[in-house]
């Protein structure tokens, strides 16, 4: 009985003593991201903001360490964070590729977050600009959140406009003003045959299509339709606006050099390039700013918005304090307010954007931007939509250009050649 007490004893005192151990060990959460910005620009230094975060959230939990992977470009993350997946070993939270967003919440690999979004009593997702927040969402439910996003404004060369004595266009301009104001800029200034100033660069049918309410792809992307009358709109447009230029191409050597007065641009370029030193490399032989892209006769100006999200792991062994987390990296309003001067990237809750401390910080931080008014920056934002995250979305897209490129520089029937275009492109989604 001596032994068997001392075995049991021995016993409780090991359970006790790891019990011990496992309750005061530190606590580690891991996060995924990638080095660089979201946006495609220039960018100092892409862990700035997770060190910000990091600081505050372990201030506010002793005992708990949070280490992020760092060093992965933004091109081999995708395929990183797939192999982590694959073998069990991903980040309790990490940054959501939108073209692997519904693939990774259909197969369970992401954790829900309604639960924890209805019981916190300090979450208000109502801060959130609508689309934002609905870019973490697949079939109604909550499995990311928005950390910042981008949305597309057109860039406006001002000095060419008022050589041409063209006022700049306002934030309600139409196609039909964008059009004529094209056709005005656009001439041979040197008398040698050739144009050589035009009306715009890289505007493509995308950005029309946008502005025109046209809606391609079923919710599924199973099925496209091509064949709409706003589609029919946006063909003949971007065929009078092709006809502008006679068939010359225009060029990125032409925008930089000052040829060209409209150019769309997303807010990320626009923060880079508008201050020193980027804006002297890039464009500082005329004056420049942004507006809204102009609308269609059966849409709006709206904008399309990139969205950067952030999930946490189903496997996850802590979910409350990686709940916390991701509470702290994407909706805490000090950390969103640190977009503004750490990044490129614009803070996705509205009441930030809005505060005229964001305006001020904006300011400073993007020297040269003292007529960009943030406020209208957000109704962009509230105006704005997202690019659908199904798995061939990109590659449905890329055929798309090429057909339809093909259809404005022949000049073909349009209801035929759309007709074939919506077969192909459904026969290729449908596969």
């Amino acid at each position: 009985m001596k032994r068997g007490f001392a075995i049991y004893f021995a016993c409780l005192m090991l359970l006790t003593c790891f019990l011990g151990w496992y309750l005061t060990r530190p606590k580690v959460l891991t996060v995924g991201l990638f080095a660089g910005s979201n946006w495609n620009v220039p960018e100092g230094d892409s862990y700035a903001l997770m060190e910000e975060v990091i600081k505050r959230f372990e201030a506010e939990h002793p005992g708990v360490k949070v280490k992020y992977v760092s060093g992965i470009r933004r091109e081999d993350y995708s395929e990183w964070l797939a192999e982590r997946l694959l073998k069990g070993e991903e980040p309790d939270i990490f940054v959501v590729p939108g073209a692997d967003f519904d693939l990774y919440a259909s197969i369970g690999a992401l954790a829900l977050l309604d639960r924890s979004m209805n019981k916190d009593t300090e979450f208000d997702p109502s801060v959130y600009y609508p689309m934002a927040l609905e870019y973490g969402r697949w079939n109604g439910i909550s499995y990311a959140l928005p950390v910042g996003a981008v949305p597309t404004l057109m860039f406006v060369n001002k000095t060419l406009l008022a050589k041409e004595g063209i006022p700049i266009p306002g934030n309600d301009w139409t196609w039909q003003d964008f059009l004529r104001i094209c056709k005005a800029v656009t001439k041979d200034t040197d008398g040698d045959g050739r144009l050589d100033q035009f009306g715009v660069y890289d505007y493509t049918w995308r950005k029309a299509a946008l502005t025109n309410d046209v809606k391609i792809f079923s919710a599924d992307g199973r099925n496209a339709n091509f064949m709409s009358k706003n589609m029919e709109e946006v063909l003949y447009f971007m065929d009078e606006l092709h006809a502008v230029s006679q068939g010359q191409e225009v060029t990125a050597k032409d925008f930089d050099m000052g040829r060209v007065a409209f150019r769309p641009f997303t807010f990320a370029e626009y923060r880079t390039y508008k201050p020193y030193p980027w804006r002297i490399k890039k464009y500082s032989s005329f004056e420049w700013d942004c507006i809204k892209l102009p609308a269609g006769p059966s849409g709006h100006n709206s904008s399309i918005m990139q969205t950067m999200i952030m999930a946490i792991s189903a496997r996850t062994s802590e979910p409350r304090l990686s709940w916390e987390l991701l509470k702290t990296i994407c909706y805490d309003p000090a950390i969103q307010e640190l977009m503004l001067t750490k990044s490129q990237g614009l803070p996705v809750r509205r009441d930030v954007v809005e505060s005229p401390q964001a305006q001020q910080l904006f300011t400073a931080a993007t020297p040269g931007s003292e007529e960009m008014n943030l406020k209208i920056v957000s109704q962009v934002m509230d105006d704005s939509m997202t690019e659908p995250k199904f798995p061939r979305y990109k590659e449905a897209m890329n055929l798309a250009d090429h057909k339809l490129l093909h259809i404005v520089q022949e000049n073909m029937s349009l209801s035929s050649a759309l007709s074939q275009v919506q077969k192909e492109i459904n026969a290729y989604l449908q596969q």
